[in-house]
């Protein structure tokens, strides 16, 4: 199951639940399959039963009995009827025609080599894997397309004297299957070459391409990070050509790889078949590639190596070196391979290859890409393991003639591995004496969990298309920073199907608020939209945008950080807290770090759904239906009434579900909306717009880029007594929340510790890049990572365990903040100590550090890090929060509230409320959709508020009617529900009733540097291990414990998916995705191919969840806490677990040991840091000399 899902992503869940959901299908339902490992589930320790007030600690968030039990008998049987048409088409040829392009299937060879002669451009596509990414990223066309999977001389598989011939059609799955049954019949001596394509054949792509990719596609289109070519190339495997002229053979070699006319395909000729060889006894041939992530990502660099040796020897006859993912095509090191044929195979011939290899495979510092000096790192870093490799299979074959492998060398070996992941949850039963039917603080199923999982949950683009709607696509700003001369849109209006091209001229009302909808005179980012094009259909409308053509005049742009601060160039003034007196702390200390920076890149949001909206205009009254993927229903609602100067009594805003946003879907949803209404408005007709993933991720901004100087003073013994913080974030063009942003950084810098004496100040820098916005967590997770760096420096510093420096500088008791907010730090210990058992911390680290002392090439870390997160917002008038709910005759009752469903389970928490509130089954409580037309003035869904506020509105509502059927209730105590509410009817009592909640009191004066700027404090603490390799960067997450403090959960099932999913992405920040732009402001992570989020293969082996007992809240409802954002922090363990394993190998290789990583703590950032004696070898570019591919911005 973990390599069929491997090519799945999922943004919410943090994949554990997904897994989990499987395990419906094996033998032990309750068991993590790892029985007899020494790691089952079953085998670990029990829990204790009971907390100390008596209610129950359960593990666990559902019964297996829940399920009904596997029955195959009741799969579904595919259709005999479409079978038979099947076997019929076989024998017929199949042609589609559409209209720019015709699709062919030839059921003969013969036939297929006639249309090759007759179309000799037209491309041989199986499943469109390469063809149709290069349409996608790039446009074009092919106006024949010939699709051969109906041969059977391309799908054969035969067995030769020299080795498998392997049908050109066969996709990479098969090709991994036929190899899987081979191996074990032959001799090892022969499948070197077999291992080796096994070995990428288990991490290339996902599942679901090597299903569909082929292996001849894989050859001809010959991409430079396609990572079967260098083995098969080394390999020496031979390609079978077939055309109307005849058949013949070609060597699948370098000057192949590479495009040499002599050596390439015939325009008529077509790859019928591979022949991959044997190995032969002296042979050695390896493989290698590392990622961005270690499944379903394109390399950074790959290679194939193959030695040959005079049998019984090791003095080299053959050698081959291949390298991917560092130029135009695969690269091959012959000239180094040449020099290098007659020499033994020792340290000698090692030191000689490597300096040849970086002479000869060279790459420039502007090469497309970028991580230059990381991939010229790999190119002897893999030649170091090959090595390795190699004198191990001396050692095997001629034990007595060479010496074993040192401990040493043996840790250069082999990858980390993956382990079956498995989850532990482990949280307090509701009390006993709470009614059965109350499901307040009962893990109860996502409202919409079975639809989700089968497809029929409704989203925006799922909605029918309406009669006469027209598809609408956007035309944007190539420049980063330009005044518009001219825009000529007439190419655009003869495309057909386009009906009309939208300005912001065509905007009766205000053309946006803070942002502009349709850039006017000038352009601020790459990405802003100037124009949109309306059509019948989605392609047309597409074709039309690309006709529009503009005019630019370029001003200078403002893009990173330092630039902006070089300019003066900021979104807000300053902001700035400051407690205690620092001159005297730092006077006072008896050490110092000053000057002391950290960099944390940006993020984008990756949504599961893009941003999507469909407008439908009313014939009278000027009205306008928007249904819109938003957080912010009313923001969408004042935005759309401006732009088409209507009352917002004439907007109606509906939002049934929105699937994912993380504070993406707050602000630019209402400028989508916008860009819609307008074109809706002006044509008359419905009006769709959806953004394709590139297109959203290029328009719209993400988390705030960071950037933090600090000077920290600090005793000997570890307290830190002074410290001065400078923050900056990149807000972008505008100022969208970057100034709530920024101020939350401030606010909340200082984590989990007391320092009595803190300056921090905060600079939002406006530049010209898409306005960053809003992203779980509000800053904290970019402010969090640089107080944990600065406590990380002083444990150095002093050299004390950072777990001890932690301890010493936490509040203790009551305490006041930074701005003077009162607050208990006892379950901020609470956690830590039990977050420190329900570890095993120390035994751990011990065994860590024995581990790291055995292991020269892998090291293993462990870190634990608190957190203090502040819930809400800084603002009263935010935390207001409106309901409806309606009973009706039968006894249903309906329940409408301001709240978004974002898949956070919002909406089966108010059911739950009103369940308790109304004392009635689930069952009866139906909720539909939120909209301005029920529940107006709604604020925005975040800050990790959403559930408690509109749960409080839900509460006043039910509350108001529970009190109205009082009299009827007690007349009939013994009455049903249905009777009293019949009966009320009778009364002429009403069945309706509005709830509404002012919200929590919070303020802050900046002026005075003081207030009670949140509600409430959560505390949680997470201790994560990590092993990382030393000559790659690679690492694995052994194992995450997360200790909550959630309070009294409404619903534990809910919460835990919450931490999970906020502590994977929080993974995600530190740890694996960067958001890369050009020196022109150009974003160029723009989809999966390119923006790598977590996968199921970057969770940790093990994580396990504690929602903290006996712990209550009396500032929200049910006692109650918000735990939508909390645990993304969290996250930053698996950051400084990965420090300390980099700290000690640097340790063991003599290099400083105060050092400073930035996030995200990537491969390459891994790699580098660890330094060693092929990082000083590879030549270095001075800054400034060159253009780079990617510059930094934060």
């Amino acid at each position: 199951i973990i390599c069929f899902i491997s090519g799945n992503l999922c943004r919410c869940t943090g994949y554990r639940p997904i897994i989990d959901s499987y395990k419906a299908f094996a033998e032990e339902t309750t068991c993590c399959q790892l029985r007899g490992t020494g790691q089952c589930c079953l085998e670990q320790e029990e829990l204790e039963s009971s907390s100390s007030t008596g209610g129950q600690i359960l593990s666990g968030l559902c019964s297996p009995e829940e399920f009904p039990p596997v029955d195959p008998t009741q799969e579904f049987i595919f259709p005999p009827e479409l079978m038979r048409i099947a076997q019929e088409q076989q024998r017929t040829t199949l042609i589609f025609n559409g209209k720019r392009t015709s699709w062919i299937s030839s059921p003969s060879l013969m036939e297929l080599l006639e249309l090759k002669a007759k179309y000799p451009n037209a491309p041989l596509v199986v499943g469109n894997t390469s063809v149709g990414l290069q349409k996608t990223l790039h446009g074009g066309y092919h106006p024949i397309i010939l699709h051969p999977v109906r041969i059977p001389e391309m799908h054969g598989v035969s067995s030769t004297d020299d080795g498998l011939v392997i049908g050109a059609a066969c996709c990479l799955a098969q090709l991994r299957d036929i190899l899987l049954e081979t191996v074990p019949k032959l001799p090892a001596e022969k499948t070197k070459t077999y291992q080796a394509l096994l070995q990428h054949l288990r991490t290339l792509a996902g599942e679901q391409i090597r299903s569909m990719a082929s292996l001849g596609g894989h050859i001809v289109s010959r991409g430079s990070a396609w990572d079967l070519n260098p083995i098969l190339a080394v390999g020496k495997s031979v390609l079978n050509l077939s055309s109307e002229d005849g058949s013949r053979q070609i060597p699948l070699n370098d000057e192949f790889l590479a495009g040499c006319e002599h050596a390439d395909l015939k325009a008529k000729e077509i790859i019928v078949s591979v022949l991959i060889p044997y190995s032969m006894k002296d042979d050695f041939i390896s493989a290698f590639r590392q990622a961005e992530r270690q499944k379903n990502a394109f390399c950074v660099v790959n290679s194939g190596m193959r030695v040959l040796f005079r049998p019984g020897t090791d003095t080299i006859v053959d050698l081959s070196i291949l390298y991917g993912g560092i130029g135009p095509t695969t690269l091959s090191a012959r000239q180094s391979c040449e020099k290098l044929i007659g020499r033994q195979w020792n340290d000698q011939m090692l030191n000689e290859a490597c300096r040849l290899v970086l002479k000869e495979i060279v790459i420039p510092p502007s090469a497309l890409g970028g991580k230059v000096e990381y991939k010229r790192t790999l190119l002897v870093s893999f030649l170091f393991r090959f090595y390795l490799e190699v004198l191990h299979g001396l050692h095997q074959m001629y034990p007595s003639r060479y010496a074993e492998l040192s401990k040493e060398k043996m840790s250069a070996l082999g990858m980390p591995q993956n382990a079956v992941p498995q989850g532990v949850q482990i949280y307090q039963d509701v009390d006993p004496g709470q009614s059965p039917q109350d499901p307040v603080g009962r893990p109860i199923r996502h409202q919409s969990g079975v639809k989700h999982a089968t497809g029929e949950a409704v989203y925006i683009d799922d909605i029918r298309p309406v009669d006469g709607e027209l598809a609408l696509a956007v035309v944007t700003s190539s420049k980063a920073h330009a005044k518009i001369l001219s825009i000529d849109v007439s190419e655009a209006l003869q495309v057909p199907g386009v009906v009309d091209v939208v300005t912001a001229r065509d905007v009766p009302g205000k053309n946006g608020k803070d942002e502009e909808a349709y850039a006017e005179d000038e352009v601020i980012c790459v990405g802003q939209i100037i124009c949109a094009v309306v059509a019948k259909t989605l392609t047309q409308a597409k074709c039309g945008a690309e006709k529009v053509k503009i005019v630019y005049e370029d001003l200078e742009p403002i893009l990173t950080i330092e630039d902006a601060i070089k300019h003066n160039s900021y979104i807000t003034e300053e902001r700035k807290v400051e407690k205690g007196d620092i001159k005297k702390g730092f006077k006072s200390a008896d050490e110092i770090i000053e000057g002391s920076e950290l960099h944390v890149g940006g993020q984008e949001h990756f949504y599961m759904e893009t941003n999507s909206v469909l407008v439908i205009p009313r014939v009278e009254d000027k009205e306008m239906d928007v249904y819109v993927a938003t957080q912010h229903a009313t923001g969408v609602q004042e935005l759309v009434a401006l732009a088409l100067n209507l009352q917002s009594n004439k907007v109606a805003i509906h939002v049934r579900r929105v699937g994912g946003a993380f504070g993406g879907k707050i602000t630019k949803p209402s400028l989508f909306a916008v860009i819609a209404a307008v074109a809706a408005n002006k044509t008359g007709c419905p009006v769709r717009f959806t953004l394709e993933r590139n297109m959203d991720m290029l328009i719209t901004g993400g988390r705030h880029p960071f950037y933090g100087k600090y000077k920290v003073g600090f005793m000997n013994d570890g307290r830190i007594i002074a410290a001065d913080f400078q923050c900056y974030i990149n807000g972008g063009c505008t100022k969208d929340e970057s100034e709530l942003v920024i101020e939350y950084i401030v606010l909340k810098v200082d984590n989990a510790y007391n320092i009595p004496n803190l300056r921090v100040r905060g600079h939002a820098c406006k530049t010209n890049l898409p306005s960053n916005t809003a992203f779980r967590g509000f800053g904290f997770p970019q402010a969090g990572l640089f107080m944990e760096t600065c406590l990380v420096a002083v444990a150095t510093q002093t050299g004390l365990p950072h777990e001890k420096v932690r301890e010493l500088n936490m509040y203790k008791g009551v305490n006041l903040t930074s701005f003077k907010e009162k607050f208990d730090a006892g379950n901020l210990w609470k956690c830590w100590e039990e977050c420190l058992a329900k570890s095993d911390y120390y035994s751990r680290k011990a065994m860590v550090k024995e581990f790291n002392m055995k292991n020269y090439w892998k090291k293993k870390g462990i870190a634990i890090i608190p957190m203090k997160f502040s819930v809400g917002f800084n603002a009263t008038y935010f935390h207001q929060a409106g309901a409806l709910v309606h009973i009706y005759i039968d006894g249903s009752v309906l329940v409408t509230h301001g709240g978004i469903e974002l898949g956070q389970g919002i909406h089966t928490k108010m059911l739950q409320v009103a369940s308790r509130e109304l004392k009635i089954p689930l069952s009866y409580i139906h909720l539909y959709e939120t909209s301005t037309t029920t529940v107006p003035n709604g604020k925005y869904t975040a800050g990790s508020v959403g559930t408690e506020i509109n749960a409080r509105a839900v509460q006043d509502a039910c509350q108001i009617l529970w009190k109205r059927l009082d009299p009827i209730r007690r007349k009939n105590p013994k009455g049903k529900w249905e009777d009293w509410i019949s009966e009320a009817h009778k009364q002429s009592i009403s069945l309706s009733a509005t709830g509404y909640f002012k919200g929590y009191v919070t303020n802050m004066n900046w002026d005075t540097e003081k207030g009670h700027a949140f509600p409430y404090f959560l505390f949680g603490v997470a201790c994560s291990e990590v092993e990382i390799d030393c000559l790659t960067g690679a690492h694995k997450n052994i194992r995450t414990d997360i200790v909550m403090d959630a309070c009294f959960s409404i619903n534990p099932a809910i919460d835990i998916g919450q931490i999970e999913g906020a502590f994977v992405q929080g993974v995600g920040l530190y740890t694996l995705e960067e958001v890369y732009f050009s020196p022109e402001g150009e974003q160029l992570s723009l989809g999966p191919n390119t923006y790598k989020i977590p996968a199921v293969c970057d969770i940790p082996e093990q994580l396990r969840v504690y929602l903290l007992p006996n712990s209550r809240n009396s500032i929200a409802i049910y006692s109650s806490k918000g735990i939508g954002e909390a645990g993304f922090f969290l996250g930053s363990s698996v950051f400084f677990a990965i420090r300390a394993a980099v700290a000690a190998a640097r340790r063991e290789r003599g290099l400083a040991l105060d050092f400073t990583l930035n996030s995200p703590l990537t491969v390459e950032r891994i790699r580098m840091a660890c330094g060693d004696v092929f990082t000083d070898m590879i030549p270095k570019d001075e800054p400034g000399t060159y253009k780079p591919w990617a510059i930094s911005v934060d």
